[in-house]
């Protein structure tokens, strides 16, 4: 089968780093100076079992012990020479490494396959890659596992082009692959979000008979779900006779990264009926894809069973947990708790609790530890900075804003979409307009939340006429709205009762079938729209043929509308609907006794009162920061 691919171009060509490989072999066919060169390796310590701690953690090592192997004939045979090998490989113990491999040449084991494909192997995890491709250049006799070793020290390197490239001329030379030779490129083609190739591989796999194989339909999941196909994902996943923990947590893991979390909870609760125990990466990926208030529960769920099988002293699923609990709107005394099981503390912890209060609206917590966490001595990075400038936003706090703006400056992470969209918003909340457009003036790239960032701050002051020019403008440089754009339009055009045109760009939404339909929020904007503009019973037909059923949002658009029009018996009509809807929502009341109290019914407007009383409601008070 011949495998067609993109061209693949090789970065950093072995023949750029030539100086470097020579260098390095010099030292290898010269063991004496090596061994006075670096003179802190001790070879002795690869046979002992705690050999790792004792390497790293003694400073004293006895040159004359290495001589004193030799001599004993502990380095006699190819296979105390391979255990040794692979042992450093294993630990990426370059130096060790090459010791050996000095000691392999002056007994004239370099010819043998099986030591020079373990050598192959060390160089490539060692990240030596240069050296283990001239190694394999030099090799007189190759076999499947040399091509593997190199193959995988390419991806250790991270150069997936070059390990498909490598794959590709196995094939040629006329090299059956094995499981873990298409495996390997298999997680290549992962990294490069290479999906069509990755499909010929798995026909490659069916072909050789190893499509089932545990390694292969395993990293199978894992290609289709990073290329967005989880139905070939679950296809590969239902077709495999044997699966483990690995396999199963590759699955939840490509549902959790599609936001499906109705089909990760499922395939979660299958998993543990067939007895399989869960890992911490299991349940980490299982929580990501909890992401809004409705799965609250949901997460609690999973906080438990993460506390029966002991795994709540991990120190990534605490802080995942975080994350998540705050994402979903947990209450702030539930967060905080969480916050209190955190024992290590180091940038992960930050971050996740200054983004949960941020999540949560606490912005002025996430400011305090914003500047606890600099106090300790822990480096702020682009994401630390997203969380406390949308914080920042929340209350907006211009004074702490513009000093985070100056840090930004300061470590250089202005230059960052990510960051410069983020103090965009943060000035649009804050109301300093001027500064927004200058920052968005002043961006070399624009993505779709830069838009939305700018359009939302123009629309939240008023400016609905600036919003529709800057959104015919969005649409001309290339960039899709999506909802949020339209919602952010639509309430733009409903401030300012720009009527005609909000039709014309709900229409626009509607009709746009790469979009997914309009939500509540859409409606109930264009319900306002009539009903600001006084056409009240245009706002009721539109409603009546609505393809969704009607929220709370809509029919309080509807009554404000008919309290500011003075209409009684459509009032009373969308009272009764919310009521039915929301019977524990005083607003309701409120709004319908507003109504009757306008056109001087004031008993009526009074039995509205004293029935919400009745029903133990009490509205909210309001209050401002002035």
């Amino acid at each position: 089968m011949i495998l067609r691919s993109p061209a693949f171009h090789l970065c950093n060509n072995i023949r750029k780093q030539a100086k470097l490989s020579n260098k390095i072999y010099y030292h290898v066919r010269t063991t004496h100076s090596y061994l006075v060169k670096y003179p802190e390796n001790n070879l002795a310590y690869c046979t002992n079992p705690s050999f790792k701690d004792k390497y790293y953690d003694s400073n004293n090592v006895n040159l004359d012990f290495l001589p004193q192997l030799h001599q004993n004939g502990c380095l006699r045979d190819q296979f105390s020479l391979n255990k040794i090998i692979s042992t450093c490989a294993k630990w990426s113990l370059f130096t060790v490494g090459i010791q050996t491999h000095c000691q392999i040449i002056k007994m004239g084991f370099d010819s043998n396959v099986f030591i020079s494909t373990a050598l192959v192997d060390m160089y490539g995890k060692c990240g030596v890659i240069t050296v283990a491709q001239q190694l394999f250049g030099e090799m007189p006799e190759r076999n499947v596992v040399t091509w593997n070793a190199l193959i995988s020290g390419y991806l250790d390197s991270h150069y997936p082009e070059n390990a498909i490239v490598m794959f590709l001329e196995m094939l040629r030379e006329g090299i059956t692959p094995t499981p873990s030779s298409v495996s390997a490129v298999l997680v290549g083609c992962t990294l490069l979000e290479a999906c069509e190739l990755g499909a010929q591989l798995h026909a490659l796999s069916w072909k050789a008979g190893f499509a089932l194989h545990l390694v292969v339909g395993t990293v199978l999941i894992d290609m289709y779900s990073k290329c967005l196909d989880l139905e070939t994902s679950r296809r590969v996943f239902n077709q495999m006779p044997e699966r483990n923990v690995i396999t199963w947590t590759s699955m939840i893991t490509g549902y959790a990264q599609k936001q499906c979390p109705f089909q990760a909870m499922t395939l979660f609760k299958e998993m543990l009926k067939l007895g399989i125990r869960p890992n911490y990466v299991t349940y980490t990926s299982l929580l990501s894809s909890f992401s809004c208030p409705d799965y609250l529960v949901h997460c609690e769920q999973v906080h438990c069973h993460i506390i029966q099988q002991g795994f709540n002293t991990n120190h990534y699923l605490v802080v995942t947990l975080l994350s998540v609990h705050a994402e979903c709107s947990c209450t702030l005394e539930d967060f905080q708790k969480l916050w209190s099981d955190i024992i290590k503390w180091d940038e992960i912890s930050w971050n996740a609790v200054i983004a949960g209060f941020s999540n949560l609206g606490v912005g002025g917590e996430a400011f305090t530890c914003f500047t606890r966490m600099r106090r300790a001595g822990f480096t702020v990075d682009h994401y630390t900075f997203a969380s406390i400038l949308k914080a920042i936003g929340n209350i907006s706090g211009l004074e702490e804003g513009m000093q985070t703006h100056c840090l930004a400056l300061k470590t250089g992470y202005t230059f960052e979409v990510f960051i410069q969209n983020g103090l965009l918003s943060m000035y649009t909340r804050c109301g300093k307009l001027e500064d927004a457009e200058r920052i968005f003036s002043s961006m070399e790239e624009r993505d779709l939340i830069s838009w939305n960032s700018l359009l939302t701050g123009c629309a939240h002051h008023g400016y609905g006429r600036d919003v529709m020019v800057m959104f015919e403008e969005m649409r001309r440089c290339g960039i899709k709205p999506d909802l949020t754009t339209f919602l952010t339009v639509l309430s733009a055009c409903r401030h300012a009762g720009l009527l005609d045109e909000g039709i014309k760009y709900f229409d626009l939404m509607k009709n746009d079938n790469s979009l997914p339909p309009p939500k509540l929020e859409h409606y109930a904007c264009i319900v306002d729209l009539y009903g600001r503009a006084g056409h009240l019973l245009e706002a009721e037909a539109f409603i009546n043929n609505m393809p969704i059923k009607p929220g709370p949002s809509v029919f309080k658009s509807l009554l404000s509308a008919c309290q500011l029009h003075g209409n009684k018996e459509l009032a009373v009509i969308s009272a009764k609907k919310l009521v039915e809807l929301f019977p524990n929502d005083p607003a309701t009341y409120i709004l319908l006794a507003n109504v009757l109290a306008s056109e001087g019914n004031w008993n009526d407007a009074e039995g509205q009162r004293k029935l919400m009383l009745d029903r133990g409601l009490s509205k909210k008070p309001g209050y401002s920061w002035l």
